[in-house]
């Protein structure tokens, strides 16, 4: 192993500079959401790094000389050890391809790799397991064939309703994948709640929690950041195809439903990279027209903007009932 000592630095102050030149070198980026910074130095300069953000490695680069001398090893297992001390046991590695081995030489298991840059899982991670127990929980039993949706319903409003109605009314099976990640203004179990009263009388359709692998900060970090930036078309292939290559074939999902996005980028960007993908796994994309009141599409943003207007007239035209009661009971607490 190479003997040069790994330490963590404050990246409050100058240090963060001289990491994010570093990176540059290697076309990387000193991404925002970083926590902890594990670096080592030979004669003063940094010569290799290593970053966690959440329960993700991230990051990561060796100067070209010192590649295959173990200092790779050293920063990954600085970075592993800190998420051990934090009780953190299943973690995720973002990555170049070409620095796959180095992971996988430490027991990481590749989960998909799109277009230069791999996602790999460590600790107890394991997506196999993982959606075998989501299919037994969700009470899905059988091969039929089945259709999908992923939504993060912040809050659930009437576009939602209808294209799930959509999806209901062309399929004898759907299942519903709520965006479980507590990013949004209305937390998940709140979320996923308005969803399930508000389709209860569907009886085709299954809500079930989407889990550390669909839309997280795993799979898909710029989703929550809501901007755009040179990686989003990496995220959002690296998600669309780990749902197509994992969780579809196990749920025997053989269609996926989205709505026309004429307001958000990200989503935007995400359905091209659903419309490039799916077919290649004989999956069929169906994208449906929003649903439009006020001369615009339903949008949950439009919805946060009338509730914090306080514009409950508008709101009636916006929501079902079960959200309606549900913002006027959380604007009283």
């Amino acid at each position: 192993m190479y003997g040069l000592n790994v330490e963590s630095i404050d990246l409050s102050g100058r240090e963060r500079q001289s990491v994010e030149d570093f990176l540059s070198t290697f076309d990387l980026l000193l991404e925002k959401d970083v926590e902890k910074t594990f670096i080592a130095r030979e004669n003063g300069a940094i010569v290799g790094t290593c970053s966690v953000a959440g329960n993700i490695l991230k990051c990561f680069a060796v100067s070209p000389s010192l590649q295959g001398q173990g200092l790779g090893a050293q920063l990954i297992t600085q970075g592993v050890n800190h998420l051990f001390d934090r009780g953190i046991l299943e973690y995720f590695v973002y990555t170049l391809p070409k620095n796959r081995g180095i992971f996988e030489d430490l027991g990481m298991k590749e989960v998909y790799t799109v277009d230069g840059v791999s996602l790999l899982e460590g600790g107890k991670a394991n997506i196999r397991r993982y959606v075998e127990e989501m299919v037994r929980k969700s009470g899905l039993t059988g091969g039929a064939d089945r259709a999908a949706l992923v939504m993060n319903c912040n809050p659930f409003t009437l576009g939602h309703r209808y294209l799930i109605e959509q999806a209901a009314g062309e399929n004898a099976e759907v299942v519903i994948f709520i965006v479980e990640e507590d990013k949004s203004e209305f937390p998940f179990r709140e979320r996923i709640e308005l969803v399930r009263k508000g389709v209860a009388d569907l009886t085709n359709v299954t809500v079930i929690p989407g889990g550390q692998y669909i839309i997280s900060s795993a799979t898909f970090p710029t989703y929550f950041l809501k901007e755009k930036n040179e990686k989003l078309s990496l995220y959002t292939k690296l998600d669309a195809g780990l749902f197509a290559r994992h969780i579809a074939p196990a749920f025997h999902i053989k269609r996926r439903y989205v709505g026309t996005e004429p307001y958000c980028e990200v989503t935007g960007c995400y359905n091209q990279a659903l419309e490039e993908l799916m077919p290649a796994f004989g999956i069929e994309l169906r994208v449906i027209d929003r649903m439009e009141k006020q001369q615009h599409a339903i949008s949950a943003s439009m919805v946060r903007e009338k509730l914090h207007q306080g514009e409950w007239d508008k709101l009636k035209e916006l929501v079902p009932e079960v959200t309606l009661d549900y913002l006027r009971n959380r604007a009283k607490a």
